[in-house]
């Protein structure tokens, strides 16, 4: 068995390398050659916490992958990850484990590059501005998924904690120093969509983070923080606002993403607003933006083909420069 870490995976897997095996992850889901059963999700009331198990089988590749994800908002208070997991790859051939994998890292990676994959094909063909809301486990990867893909000339972060705000956009400030981006803090999440041409939520909100107004025109969102009905990062107005809202999978959307199941239940839109999957899009199957005018959402609630797919060329790429620990476990 491989074992491999966080500083293995970094090795080994460029964000460039992720997106373009998100794309594929997206695809293979769209063409429903993976069995992915929706993701199980026990809650932990006495410990604040949600534990999710998502399996994934792809026969075309080969491969097969059970994530074992926790959501434990105040691990943060205890120094321990937010979302800590594990990615368990096998052998579909022989049931045996080849690799248990850093869950956490993988999770930010493919996460971060589903927002790079949904703006490369929905966002304008220019960017120069981008917004961030959120400073936890996923955002600095989404922001390298962000620069990576669309190349902004600024991003505005925002985080209701104040002071783990700051840290944040410097510590961004010294990764992406070789980069052609200024990264700032904003006063509140509204000063950061303003203007933006791109957008990132990232948060655990039950309630949503900024006005319809604060949108302009040509603005594509990428929503990858919300996972459970209460949970609501986007307002209705801004799902009415937009022309087309695209997901990673219709049935976990309508299962898991609170926004819109609020916004389907009120009336406030409708299921001809749903557009299609990014896997459609990126297979060039259903329409994409039409002009630079109008506003576009990709609604993410995460997917086990993304982990599947991602861990498998994590592993490949690994044995083939030889990297990671092997342990014999009889």
């Amino acid at each position: 068995m491989l074992i491999l870490t966080k500083e293995d995976i970094e090795a080994v897997c460029s964000m460039e390398d992720a997106i373009e095996a998100v794309k594929e992850a997206f695809i293979i889901h769209s063409e429903g050659s993976v069995k992915v059963p929706l993701r199980i999700n026990i809650r932990s009331d006495k410990h604040n916490g949600n534990m999710l198990f998502m399996p994934a089988y792809c026969e075309q590749k080969d491969a097969a992958s059970l994530k074992i994800v926790s959501v434990y908002p105040d691990n943060k208070e205890k120094n321990l990850p937010s979302t800590p997991a594990q990615v368990l790859l096998i052998d579909p051939s022989t049931g045996i484990v080849l690799s248990i994998l850093d869950g956490t890292y993988i999770t930010a990676l493919r996460t971060g590059a589903a927002s790079g994959a949904a703006f490369s094909v929905l966002a304008k063909s220019e960017c120069k501005m981008g917004a961030l809301i959120g400073t936890g486990t996923q955002a600095a990867m989404q922001l390298e998924a962000m620069i990576t893909s669309k190349k902004p000339k600024i991003v505005k972060v925002y985080s209701r904690n104040k002071e783990r705000l700051n840290i944040f956009v410097e510590n961004m400030k010294t990764k992406f120093k070789s980069k052609d981006v200024e990264i700032t803090a904003s006063d509140s999440a509204d000063a950061a969509v303003e203007d933006a041409d791109i957008l990132i939520t990232a948060t655990n909100s039950d309630k949503p983070l900024f006005s319809a107004r604060s949108c302009k025109p040509g603005l594509t969102i990428s929503a990858v923080g919300s996972f459970t009905k209460q949970m609501q990062e986007l307002d209705s107005t801004v799902l009415k606002k937009a022309s087309k809202i695209y997901y990673d999978d219709k049935e976990a959307m309508l299962e898991e993403a609170g926004e819109i199941i609020k916004a389907l239940e009120n009336n406030d839109i409708d299921e001809k607003k749903l557009s299609g999957s990014l896997g459609e899009a990126l297979a060039g199957k259903i329409r994409l933006r039409e002009n630079d005018e109008e506003i576009i959402v990709f609604k993410s609630v995460g997917l086990g083909t993304q982990d599947l797919i991602t861990a498998k060329k994590v592993y490949d790429n690994a044995i083939s420069k030889k990297i990671g620990k092997h342990i014999d476990i009889g």
